[in-house]
């Protein structure tokens, strides 16, 4: 059986990771695939578990940005072990709002955990499973903030950082997508959701080849 196809989608906060998701899942199902769609961290009872720890730490309480490395691999690892991998052994196409990436990011900006701590942590989690792409969602920090104000909701621990804190992560992503080519794409999050999902979906047919194989 051949492998699925594994796409994830990271920016920062409020870029509309979560509704690119859902247009590409529906786009691919149209297109004959089998979609596993998920999130980090997350993804399992497990680690959404862990999720809620991370994001919503009980009374004033704060994690350490090594403290949050280390949860955020262990939910990545229980993610990777009962779901991701078995769904890309089966076939299936596994669409994950944040990975990897967003540990590199949201751990290691402003004084958090140092690259060669965070690339040891991912390689001995992540093994050979990694991303065929990574679509990284960019808007200006200020119209991301509006986009969460109006959705409304629950803040959580990284919503409520500082704008200085959320330009850092939105550099560091603009990082990876340019020393990353081969595996990411960088899209214009202050367009449409029609807009930008159709840049999605043209570098998906391009890089992914999932006409060819729909019509194969």
């Amino acid at each position: 059986m051949t492998r699925g196809r594994f796409i994830t989608l990271e920016g920062g906060e409020g870029t509309g990771k979560s509704t690119l998701l859902t247009a590409l899942r529906e786009k691919l199902e149209a297109a004959g695939r089998s979609v596993v769609q998920t999130r980090e961290p997350g993804g399992t009872d497990l680690a959404e578990t862990i999720r809620n720890l991370v994001l919503h730490p009980p009374g004033d309480q704060t994690w350490s940005s090594m403290a949050e490395a280390l949860l955020m691999n262990a939910a990545r690892t229980d993610h990777l072990e009962k779901k991701i991998r078995p769904a890309l052994d089966a076939g299936q196409w596994v669409l994950c709002d944040r990975f990897a990436d967003s540990t590199r990011v949201y751990q290691s900006v402003q004084s958090g955990v140092g690259p060669a701590i965070l690339t040891m942590l991912e390689n001995a989690v992540l093994g050979e499973t990694r991303p065929d792409l990574t679509l990284v969602l960019d808007a200006p920090v200020e119209q991301a903030a509006r986009r969460r104000a109006e959705r409304g909701g629950t803040a959580d621990a990284f919503e409520l950082r500082d704008k200085t804190f959320h330009e850092a992560v939105r550099q560091a992503f603009l990082d990876i997508a340019h020393n990353e080519p081969d595996r990411c794409v960088l899209l214009d999050a202050s367009r449409t959701a029609e807009e930008v999902s159709e840049h999605a979906w043209q570098e998906i047919e391009v890089r992914l080849g999932v006409d060819q194989e729909a019509s194969a």
